[in-house]
């Protein structure tokens, strides 16, 4: 009986997944892996919401290969060594495994194939998996091997023909394998109100937005105080929700839908920049020459929602409580860190690491570096200025009055200026910085 593996990594789902989906194929009986990797474990100790966020996706995704006659099969370990001795249990012939862009996948499939080769075991991965289109089938005619610019890479990306999104597997036949009890986390302190789920929960998500929501999006999606984004973000970091299915999903006839699908394709395009440069995740893309500021205090004071500054701190403080926020809070929040105070980009990012559910290198440092003009932005010099992006993004307060209290009395008026208030609160600080508009 032909034995296959399929790995799962950042594709935690049963539908549309083509590793899956190949392995079940080519085996008459397929072993379902997840391994607890020990090197990322310890990396994302640091990152609570995020392993929450994780066992929740594993738990729906064994009730998922359950409800297809098979199971997750977990162990705890070097994920290369756990692969090769589960591989010698089952007999296996060939191990599936999606595709992925970041350093460390890299030296993960080279250290795997190096590995099975010595056994006779094959290794295959499979691309359009983790984004919607793969960053081999789109390269630009000047000779880089990358598109250093959004604008042309999204009028390529529009054109490559989409593959049609897979159906779950049939039937799912384990070998004999043990498992480790699933994973739960649940010491894990983070934030307080974060969401989790996985395949299921996401597609009844995805479903409800494409349904409603989605034709809005884009004349709403930057109202702060609406919550007017899909929040399928996390369910895409970890690969509950195919990227792939979504965009051939999304009617991008409609305004809405293509607003939408632009920002599918922003992610795709820091994953095929992360792909070429892997040292832009903790280097200058581009070299400016930027002197930051060494500001402890000014740092605390940022990550505490305590800036003075309404808009920015009901940004870190829902960040705090939910472990994510919307894209516009998070473009203010950051730019006032770099642009504002002068700090280090990678200090922002490393905060947003620890406590955003969706964070991953591709899409957090990247959009960190095009805040901070380090990055593939051809305007290097925007600011995004504080009190400017709250009466335009939150006219009313509504964002600021959800997250910060002691603001909720504050007449409309003076709400991004409570320094202006006749009765200002004692308890909210005043302005770290001065800036325009005051």
């Amino acid at each position: 009986m032909c034995v296959t593996i399929a790995l799962f990594t950042r594709d935690l789902r049963v539908h549309d997944n083509p590793m899956l989906a190949a392995a079940c194929s080519e085996g008459a009986a397929v072993v379902p892996l997840f391994v607890v990797d020990d090197e990322l474990i310890e990396r994302t100790a640091a990152a609570p919401n995020r392993m929450r966020f994780l066992a929740a996706a594993l738990a729906e995704l064994d009730e998922a290969l359950r409800a297809h006659g098979g199971r997750l099969v977990v162990r705890h370990g070097d994920v290369v060594d756990v692969v090769d001795e589960v591989a010698a249990e089952a007999h296996a012939e060939s191990v599936h495994i999606a595709a992925d862009v970041t350093p460390y996948s890299g030296r993960r499939e080279r250290r795997l194939r190096e590995r099975l080769e010595a056994r006779n075991c094959l290794l295959h991965t499979h691309r359009s998996s983790i984004t919607a289109v793969d960053r081999a089938e789109l390269s630009p005619g000047t000779g880089r091997d990358h598109f250093a610019v959004f604008t042309p890479y999204y009028k390529r990306w529009h054109d490559v023909p989409l593959r049609k999104p897979l159906r779950a597997p049939h039937e799912v036949v384990v070998p004999r394998v043990h498992s480790d009890p699933l994973p739960d986390f649940a010491d894990s302190e983070g934030s307080p109100e974060l969401r989790v789920g996985g395949e299921a929960t996401g597609r009844k998500l995805l479903n409800r937005w494409l349904s409603g929501s989605i034709e809005e999006y884009d004349t709403r999606n930057d109202e702060l105080g609406a919550d007017a984004t899909s929040r399928l973000s996390p369910y895409l970091h970890f690969g509950c929700l195919s990227a792939t299915e979504i965009l051939s999903r999304a009617d991008t006839a409609k305004p809405g839908a293509e607003a939408f699908v632009r920002q599918l394709a922003w992610r795709d395009f820091y994953h095929q920049v992360l792909s070429a440069r892997p040292d832009a995740g903790w280097h200058d893309y581009r070299q400016r020459n930027v002197r930051w500021r060494d500001d402890p205090k000014a740092v605390a004071a940022w990550c505490e929602g305590r800036t003075g500054y309404p808009v920015v701190d009901a940004g870190l403080r829902q960040l705090r409580a939910e472990g994510w926020m919307p894209n516009r809070a998070r473009l203010i929040t950051a730019s006032f860190l770099v642009k504002s105070l002068g700090v280090d980009w990678r200090v922002g990012a490393r905060h947003f690491l620890h406590w955003l559910v969706d964070a991953d290198v591709a899409n957090n440092q990247l959009n960190w570096q095009w805040v901070a003009g380090t990055g593939t932005d051809t305007r290097p010099n925007r600011v995004l200025n504080p009190i400017l992006q709250a009466q335009r993004h939150d006219p009313e307060g509504a964002y600021v009055r959800r997250w910060i209290p002691e603001l909720a009395d504050v007449p409309d008026d003076t709400v991004h200026r409570p320094w202006r208030a006749p009765l200002a609160s004692s308890s909210y600080p005043p302005p770290l910085i001065e800036v325009k508009g005051m």
